[in-house]
């Protein structure tokens, strides 16, 4: 039996010998992509639900209205929920990764 638990010993050494570093920052493309998909859809709904209201003022009004709601929506609600999951995301596959070195470095049984 202590065979059995030397080897989970070393398999959880393994693990925990890799390096784990912070995760770095999303890159700029990244974090456009994120931003758009935030903005696009509040933008396109929000243009959809005005659209009846709004016919007869300015286009610059109407630009107006909808990002006064828009904007802080995307700010404050949609961009920093997409942004936890996308390092959600990025944990797990960092898991996934580490779990398949320490696999690697643990040999065939």
């Amino acid at each position: 039996m202590s065979s059995t638990v030397g080897s989970t010993d070393s398999t959880a050494a393994a693990i925990h010998s890799v390096a784990v570093a912070p995760p770095a920052p999303p890159s700029v493309h990244v974090r456009a992509v994120i931003t758009w998909l935030a903005i696009f859809p509040l933008v396109a709904i929000g243009m959809i639900l005005i659209g009846p209201v709004s016919e007869s003022w300015h286009p610059v009004l109407r630009a107006f209205a909808l990002t006064v709601v828009v904007v802080p929506l995307a700010v404050y609600l949609v961009v920093p929920r997409l942004f936890g999951a996308y390092a959600s995301l990025r944990r797990r596959n960092a898991r996934a990764r580490t779990h398949r070195a320490a696999q690697e470095t643990q040999g065939p049984h």
